[in-house]
């Protein structure tokens, strides 16, 4: 019996509809759709719409990506372009990609 798989929960701070709040929301769904289909959820946030909650997450630029769970609490802040670097950045690595078991380094 396999253990059950973690489910990411997600929270992507934007300013409005500007080039890199698209691009980051663009990158992050790739990456969600190929590494990690069906275990996360994805809440973004327009900080112009919803100030309080920036300011409740202390989120100081947009585009920023919160990993809320599992923990730790992990954010990245820019446009998101680098894949190997969000993964990274977020605790996400690369033994959580590969489901069969097998990790080599």
């Amino acid at each position: 019996m396999s253990s059950p798989q973690k489910t990411y929960v997600l929270k992507l701070y934007v300013a409005g509809n500007t080039p890199n709040s698209i691009r980051a929301l663009k990158t992050l769904n790739d990456i969600l759709e190929k590494d990690f289909q069906g275990v996360y959820a994805l809440k973004v946030i327009d900080v112009l719409k919803n100030p309080q909650l920036a300011e409740e997450d202390k989120i100081l630029a947009t585009p920023t990506l919160a990993k809320i769970l599992p923990p730790p609490v992990r954010k990245i802040i820019g446009d998101l372009s680098d894949r190997e670097r969000v993964l990274i950045g977020l605790d996400l690595l690369y033994e959580e990609l590969n489901f069969d078991g097998e990790f080599e380094v």
